[in-house]
C-alpha cells in the first residue's frame, strides 16, 4: 500500500515539475520580447515577468523537482530490482538530461533577473521543446518498458522533434504576418 502512495506523490510532482519547466521558457520568451518595447513599457513588463518567473521557479518548479526526486529515490528503495532493468537505465539518463535542462533554465532565469538578455525569443521557443521531448521519451519508456522497440522509439522522438521545429517555424510566419496572433 505504501508503494501506491509514494508512486502517486512521485507522479504528482512529476506533473508539477513539468508544468514549471513548460511555463518558465514561455515566460522567458515574453520577458525577452518585453525588452524590445519602448520605455516605460519595457521596464513595467520586465519587472512583472521577473516577479512571475521568480514565483514560478522558487514556489513550484524547484520544490517539485526536489520532491519528485525524493519520491523517485524512495520508489527505487522499495523496488531495487528496477535498477537492473535496461529501460530504467535509459529513463534515468533522460532524467539526468532533464536536470541539465533544469539547471540551464535556472541560469537563464538568473540572467534575466539581472536584466541580461543573452538569447533570442526564437531560441527560447526551440529551447521550450526540450522538456517536451524528454517527457515523451520517459512516458513511453515507463509505460512500454521491455516492449519498447528502440528503433521505433528513436525514430518517433526524431519525428516529434522535427514536427515541433516545423510548428515553431509556422508560428513564426503567422506572427510575422500578424504580431497579435
Amino acid at each position: 500500500m505504501l508503494y501506491a502512495y509514494i508512486k502517486s506523490l512521485h507522479l504528482i510532482f512529476v506533473v508539477t515539475w513539468f508544468a514549471g519547466l513548460f511555463y518558465i521558457p514561455r515566460l522567458f520568451i515574453y520577458h525577452i520580447e518585453a525588452w524590445q518595447k519602448p520605455s516605460p513599457e519595457k521596464e513595467i513588463l520586465s519587472n512583472q515577468f521577473k516577479l512571475m518567473t521568480k514565483r514560478l521557479w522558487y514556489i513550484i518548479t524547484w520544490p517539485s523537482a526536489i520532491l519528485c526526486t525524493l519520491f523517485a529515490v524512495w520508489l527505487l528503495i522499495i523496488m531495487p530490482q528496477w535498477l537492473s532493468q535496461p529501460w530504467m537505465h535509459v529513463k534515468l539518463a533522460f532524467v539526468a538530461l532533464l536536470f541539465v535542462y533544469h539547471v540551464k533554465c535556472h541560469q537563464i532565469f538568473k540572467q534575466l533577473q539581472r536584466d541580461e538578455v543573452k538569447y533570442s525569443s526564437r531560441f527560447m521557443r526551440i529551447w521550450n521543446e526540450v522538456a517536451t521531448l524528454v517527457l515523451f521519451a520517459v512516458v513511453f519508456l515507463v509505460i512500454l518498458k521491455d516492449a519498447f522497440n528502440w528503433i521505433y522509439g528513436t525514430v518517433g522522438i526524431i519525428v516529434l522533434a522535427i514536427l515541433l521545429m516545423l510548428g515553431i517555424r509556422l508560428y513564426k510566419r503567422i506572427r510575422d504576418k500578424n504580431p497579435n496572433a
